[in-house]
C-alpha cells in the first residue's frame, strides 16, 4: 500500500492542491518518521515539531481558502544547521554555537519557506561544515541509510539521510568542497551543486573564497529542479549573479526536455598524485560511461594533465582561510574538534600575501580548466575514489592533520568544480554486490544548470532509481 512518504514532492504538492491530502497530515507523517528513525540515523540536530504543525495549519487555511497556491505548498522539508534560522537554533554542529538562536534567516530558508515547503528543523552537519563527512559532539555521526555501520558523508550528510531514509522528500544542503554530491552519492539520492551566484548566500554568507553554495537534495531530478526554482535568485549585494533563465523557462521544465545529442568527456584523473579508485568505484564510472553512450552522447576521454597537482596547494590554503572567522570565543577554542582546530590555526598562521597568492592561483586555474574544456558540454567523473567509510575511519585518532589527508585521498574529485564555480551533480546509477550505492559526478558548463538536469532526467528515465530504497523505507510510520 501507498504510504505518504512514497509520494515524491511535486507529488505531495500536487495531492495538497487536489484536496487528497492536507499538509498538516504530511507534517504530521513526516514528524512520526522522524521520531521512529532518526534516533539510529543521526540524521537531525535540531527537530521543531510545533512550528511545523503550525506552520502546516497555516497551509491547511490556504489551500480552505482556494485561490493561486505556492507551488511546493505543505511539502515537509528540512535546512541544514549551517544555514540561519529565525528563532530556531544554529549551532553550526559545534558544541561551542549549542545555544545561538539567530534572529534572521538565511534567504534560501525565506525562499523555501515562500514556496510553501515546511521546514520540520535542522539536519546534522559535522562541526561547521569542514569534514566530508558528519560527525560532531552534538548529535553524533550521521549514518548512511543503507547502511549504519557507514558514515553518510558530509558535509549535508543529515539532509541526504533524512532524503534516503523517507523522513522528508527533499532536503535543502550546502556545498563548498563536494558537501551535496558527497552524501547524495553514499545514500543513493540525486543532489545538485548549482553554479555560482546561482543561489544567494545572503545575508552573511559572502564567502570572499566563493566555494560554497546552497543547493537541493532529492530523490528524483525533477523534485531537485522544483526546489532549485525555490532556492534560486540573487539579493542585492551578491558578490556573483548567475544569468537567471530566460523569461517563462524554469529548471523544472528543462528536466522534462530531451538534452539532445551531446558531447561528454569522462576522466577519473585525481589532482592528488598516487590515488586509485577501489575496483566498484571504477566499476560505476564504466557503468555510466556506457550509459550515457548507449543514450546516443558522444563519451571521450578527457587529454590528462589538464588538473595540475599543483593547484592542490593553493586549495587547501584557501580552505584553511573559512576557518579564521569562525565565531569562537579564545577561551573555547580548545572545544573545538581536533579537525576545525587544525584548519583553524593553519588559516591564521598564513600571511596575507599566502592567502592572496593562492586566492589568485585558483582563479588562473579556474580560467585555464574552463577554456581547455570548452568544448565539453558535460564531463563526467567519480564522485568519490573509495566505497562508504565506516564509522570513525577519518577521526578515530584524533588528530586533526591526519583526518583531514583521509578526506583528501577520499573525496578527491569534487571541489575542483567548487574552484570553478560550474554545476555539478550527483547521480545515484550503481549499487555494490553489497548493497551500497555509488554516485557518478555530471559536470556541466557555467550557469548551465539547464542542460544537466535535462541529461540526468534522462540517465534517471533510462536507469530508474527512486524505487530503491535502503530497509528502513519500509518502516510503516
Amino acid at each position: 500500500m501507498t504510504q505518504l512518504h512514497d509520494l515524491t514532492a511535486l507529488e505531495q504538492a500536487a495531492a495538497v492542491r487536489a484536496g487528497e491530502v492536507s499538509p498538516t497530515q504530511l507534517v504530521e507523517h513526516a514528524l512520526a518518521r522522524i521520531d521512529a528513525l532518526d534516533a539510529d540515523l543521526g540524521a537531525f540536530i535540531t527537530v521543531t515539531p510545533e512550528r511545523a504543525l503550525a506552520a502546516a495549519a497555516r497551509a491547511d487555511e490556504l489551500v480552505r481558502l482556494g485561490g493561486e497556491l505556492p507551488p511546493l505548498l505543505g511539502v515537509p522539508t528540512a535546512i541544514k544547521d549551517l544555514n540561519n534560522t529565525a528563532g530556531v537554533r544554529t549551532t553550526f554542529g559545534s558544541t561551542v554555537m549549542a545555544d545561538f538562536v539567530p534572529t534572521v534567516d538565511d534567504d534560501v530558508v525565506t525562499r523555501l519557506a515562500a514556496a510553501g515547503t515546511i521546514s520540520l528543523g535542522k539536519t546534522n552537519t559535522p562541526e561547521f561544515g569542514f569534514p566530508c563527512y558528519t560527525d560532531n559532539g552534538l548529535a553524533g555521526p550521521a549514518r548512511c541509510a543503507w547502511d549504519r555501520s557507514r558514515l553518510a558523508g558530509g558535509s549535508s550528510g543529515g539532509a541526504a539521510v533524512a532524503v534516503a531514509a523517507g523522513m522528508i522528500p527533499f532536503a535543502q544542503g550546502s556545498d563548498g568542497g563536494g558537501s551535496i554530491r558527497i552524501p547524495a552519492a553514499i545514500n543513493g539520492i540525486f543532489g545538485i551543486k548549482p553554479t555560482r551566484g546561482r543561489v544567494s548566500n545572503a545575508p552573511y554568507g559572502g564567502d570572499v573564497t566563493g566555494l560554497g553554495t546552497n543547493g537541493p537534495l532529492a530523490r528524483t531530478v525533477r523534485d531537485a529542479a522544483a526546489m532549485l526554482d525555490a532556492m534560486a535568485g540573487p539579493v542585492l549585494g551578491d558578490p556573483a549573479w548567475a544569468p537567471p533563465l530566460p523569461p517563462g523557462e524554469t529548471f523544472l521544465g528543462w528536466a522534462d526536455r530531451a538534452p539532445g545529442r551531446l558531447r561528454i568527456g569522462r576522466y577519473c584523473e585525481s589532482p592528488i598524485p598516487g590515488i586509485e579508485l577501489e575496483p566498484d568505484v571504477r566499476a560505476a564510472f564504466e557503468d555510466a560511461s556506457r550509459l550515457l553512450e548507449d543514450l546516443g552522447h558522444d563519451v571521450e576521454d578527457v587529454p590528462p594533465g589538464l588538473l595540475g597537482a599543483d593547484v592542490l596547494p593553493s586549495f587547501e590554503r584557501v580552505w584553511a582561510l573559512s576557518g579564521t572567522t569562525l565565531p569562537v570565543p579564545p577561551d573555547r577554542v580548545g572545544e573545538l574538534r581536533p579537525l576545525t582546530r587544525e584548519l583553524r590555526g593553519r588559516g591564521l598562521a598564513m600571511s596575507a600575501q599566502d592567502a592572496m597568492e593562492a586566492m589568485l592561483a585558483l582563479r588562473l586555474f579556474s580560467r585555464r580548466f574552463l577554456q581547455a574544456t570548452a568544448r565539453y558540454d558535460v564531463l563526467l567523473a567519480p564522485v568519490c575514489t573509495m566505497t562508504p567509510r565506516p564509522l570513525g575511519w577519518f577521526d578515530a585518532d584524533g588528530d586533526g592533520a591526519e583526518d583531514f589527508e583521509r578526506q583528501k585521498r577520499y573525496a578527491a574529485f569534487t571541489a575542483l568544480f567548487n574552484v570553478t564555480g560550474q554545476p555539478a551533480v550527483s547521480v545515484p546509477l550503481y549499487w555494490t554486490g553489497s548493497g551500497l550505492p555509488i554516485g557518478s559526478m555530471l559536470v556541466g558548463r557555467p550557469a548551465d544548470e539547464a542542460t544537466l538536469l535535462s541529461l540526468s532526467a534522462q540517465v534517471e528515465a533510462a536507469r530508474p532509481w527512486a524505487h530503491r530504497h535502503p530497509d528502513v523505507w519500509e518502516c510503516t510510520r
